[in-house]
């Protein structure tokens, strides 16, 4: 028995060293895993095909009735829908500067509507699915599940977690031991070019090994328009694995907290290596500070360009949220990117509040895969902040709102209140 699982053990690592680590080493692949996504498409397509025409055979309903989204709104001013409202309701000229009764009326809908809809609160839960795709966590819209369906889940979950999920784990562990490891090697190397070039390639064989335990299938569009030293990466978020996503492909420098255990160990060795930017907990809320060592660094022509997340927090892969305008103050070239995630493999989008990461992390791994695409945007040199973020939302498909993601854990602003009691105001008295 002893013999035999060591032999199981060496084959295994001789297939990860051929098959994933060596390609990730110099950049390459094999195509397995896209014949893998393939035949993951056709497999989700009979399982469509069999839940629809189950649930016809059966008069089952096939899905449940998905109650965001159903209040139909046009995008009129408050203006217009008050008159409207006078309109139907009172015998008064439209445009008497006086309050009417009325009038109430338009806020209670608004509230209501609020309530029944918000398009705020929908965007930190996991997005819809058209169809199923075998994982247990996203079958609550389909009702009609089939014998067959059951035993082709029950195949899926052996697979997910017997073969899969140790893989990934051994590739992620590998992955982060060389991270850790040759980047603490090559940050005793004295400054120069064979440093930096030692440097970049850590990283790249890294990260590349990561993705991989993630089973990541990743296109990149328009690689001409990659972000250049000293300059700023600008991506919406969706997950922390975003950052391996973009790293797999180029080469940056980090910004963030310095964290405690594991991460702390990797922060350390990470910027032995290359210039990252880590703050302790209390420089993060001092903006000037912060403000002061990005510009030190952007300044410097010869650092990696700084990869921000200016939503930050994570949005659920549907739209992206307001642009932190701390980073565009800088004033350095700003390269926008755009991240949209596939769900039919996976869920990548983090619920902080909802999950832990490890048990993110535990969730990711005994996905099908990670599929998505990032397009690299040509760059904006006198940017704001709101054209950014349109520029990406435009091109990955996504919803432009202009509400703050910090509404995930905090209460409205007061100036959100003010704002529509200007506007009214003015309607009542004028300017």
């Amino acid at each position: 028995v002893v013999n035999l699982l060591g032999i199981s053990i060496t084959v295994l690592f001789t297939l990860l060293l051929v098959f994933i680590i060596v390609p990730a080493i110099f950049g390459v692949s094999f195509g397995i895993r896209k014949v893998y996504m393939k035949t993951l498409l056709k497999i989700f397509q009979w399982a469509t095909l069999r839940i629809e025409r189950g649930a016809k055979e059966k008069n089952h309903p096939l899905y449940k009735p998905y109650v965001n989204g159903i209040i139909a709104k046009e995008p009129t001013s408050l203006e217009e829908e008050i008159k409207e409202i006078r309109r139907s309701g009172s015998g008064k000229a439209l445009d008497t500067p006086e309050f009417e009764l009325s009038d109430i009326f338009y806020f209670c809908r608004k509230g209501i509507e609020t309530i029944m809809d918000d398009e705020v609160t929908k965007r930190f839960s996991a997005e819809e699915l058209e169809s199923w795709n075998l994982l247990s966590r996203t079958n609550y819209n389909f009702q009609y599940i089939s014998l067959r369906l059951t035993v082709l889940w029950g195949l899926g979950v052996l697979i997910r977690y017997c073969f899969l999920l140790p893989l990934r784990i051994a590739l992620a562990f590998t992955g982060i031991s060389l991270l850790v490891t040759g980047t603490t090697v090559v940050g005793y190397l004295p400054n120069g070019r064979c440093k930096e070039f030692l440097s970049k390639h850590v990283h790249l064989m890294c990260y590349r090994i990561c993705v991989r335990a993630l089973t990541a299938i990743i296109t990149y569009h328009d690689r001409e328009n990659r972000p250049r030293n000293g300059g700023i990466c600008v991506a919406n978020h969706t997950s922390p694995i975003d950052v391996i996503i973009l790293a797999s492909d180029g080469y940056y420098a980090m910004v963030g907290q310095i964290h405690g255990g594991l991460m702390g160990v990797i922060q350390r060795a990470m910027v032995k290596a290359c210039p990252h930017v880590w703050f302790e907990r209390s420089e993060v809320k001092d903006r000037h500070l912060v403000a002061k060592r990005l510009t030190e660094h952007v300044q410097d022509k010869s650092k990696l360009p700084i990869l921000i997340f200016p939503e930050g927090t994570c949005i659920n892969n549907t739209s992206v949220m307001m642009f932190k305008k701390g980073s565009f103050e800088i004033g350095a070239t700003v390269y926008p990117v755009a991240i949209k995630y596939d769900p039919q493999f996976g869920d990548a989008f983090w619920n902080s509040s909802k999950y832990g990461m490890v048990t993110y992390l535990l969730r990711m791994m005994t996905s099908w895969a990670i599929v998505c695409s990032v397009w690299y945007l040509p760059p904006m040199t006198r940017q704001f902040a709101n054209r950014v973020k349109s520029a990406i939302a435009r091109q990955g498909g996504l919803v432009d709102l202009l509400w703050d993601g910090g509404l995930k854990r905090e209460k409205v602003k007061d100036t959100f209140k003010e704002e529509q009691q200007k506007l009214y105001s003015k309607m009542i008295v004028g300017n």
